[in-house]
């Protein structure tokens, strides 16, 4: 270790330690000090502080950053370019291949999640095996998107065809008779692929919420259903789904998001390749090994664009909820 290249670096870090205490010790004083009447507002005001200086840090900084970089050009020399970029991400090919692998996985991934999710929770709802049954469906929630990706490209691995089949859905396939296949290489197939992996992984979620949910259901409403007649399915439709509709809302835009923001799965399995890049991956991709920053920001602005409104529906139905 080089003392006189780290002596300056722990210096610093004493100091910002040093400033640290001094600011909460200023703090407290100020807060022991003030009229009653200002007190609380002062510590409300003292809390809340860090975490909207950490916010804009984190995050309001950056994204202004972003959007700027999205209207200059890429490489070391830039200039303004204005909607340039934007322009690029809507007429190259390529890029709309990758705006619609994104709009397949936001329409496929949670609702897909949120109805395997639901018939299991209804399926294993008061059966003797309900919590074993659970935590079995829920175990993948515990596994990164990078781990759940490589368990699943050993599943589609292939092997030609006089050597034996180590991947599961290529031996199953060559028991019943058929060839071997390349699952991740032929489109659009892919990427539904791909869309398995992230139901496999959120289908655990919406079980669990929309089981709670279902439990939530009063006793009194199914036994009048019963009273009334109705059989199972119309006891499904009429009275499960309507009663636990905003459980189902919240895994909905929860995975959505999820799905929206996905590139772990992507790039470990596929790369992005062979037609399968979503628009997480094409930003990582521009940004870095592309060094087009320009357009890489750009992706980044829309995929902004794109979890906002899901997020402030989100807030708004969860404000309305707690008014009710």
């Amino acid at each position: 270790m080089d003392l006189a290249t780290e002596a300056p670096k722990l210096g610093y870090l004493l100091a910002g330690i040093l400033l640290f205490f001094v600011v909460v010790g200023v703090v407290l004083v100020v807060v022991d000090k003030a009229p009653n009447w200002h007190r609380e507002k002062i510590q409300i005001g003292t809390l809340i502080a860090p975490a909207i200086i950490l916010l804009a840090i984190g995050l309001v900084i950056p994204a202004i950053r972003t959007f700027l970089f999205s209207l200059q050009s890429n490489g070391q020399h830039k200039h303004w370019v204005g909607l340039d970029n934007y322009k690029w991400m809507f007429t190259t090919p390529d890029v709309r291949l990758v705006l619609r692998n994104t709009l397949i996985w936001v329409i496929l991934g949670p609702l897909v999640s949120t109805a395997v999710g639901l018939i299991y929770a209804v399926v294993v709802d008061r059966t003797f095996t309900e919590k074993v049954a659970k935590s079995l469906v829920f175990l993948p929630m515990a596994i990164s998107f990078v781990g759940a990706g490589i368990i699943w490209k050993f599943v589609y691995a292939v092997n030609g065809k006089s050597s034996p089949q180590i991947g599961l859905l290529n031996a199953i396939w060559v028991k019943l008779g058929g060839q071997p296949q390349a699952w991740l290489l032929h489109q659009p197939w892919n990427t539904m692929f791909l869309i398995v992996v992230m139901v496999w992984i959120q289908a655990g979620f919406a079980t669990v919420v929309l089981s709670a949910a279902i439990k939530g259901i009063s006793s009194d409403t199914i036994e009048a259903a019963r009273i009334d007649g109705a059989n199972s399915w119309q006891m499904f439709w009429r009275i499960t789904i309507p009663s636990i509709r905003p459980a189902i809302i919240v895994v909905v835009v929860t995975v959505s998001i999820a799905t929206l923001k996905v590139f772990d799965i992507v790039r470990a399995m596929t790369g992005g390749q062979f037609g399968t890049s979503v628009v997480a991956n094409e930003m990582y991709n521009q940004s870095f090994p592309y060094n087009q920053e320009g357009y890489g920001a750009a992706l980044a602005v829309l995929l902004f664009v794109l979890v906002l409104p899901i997020v402030v529906y989100q807030v708004r139905a969860i404000r309305e909820r707690r008014k009710i």
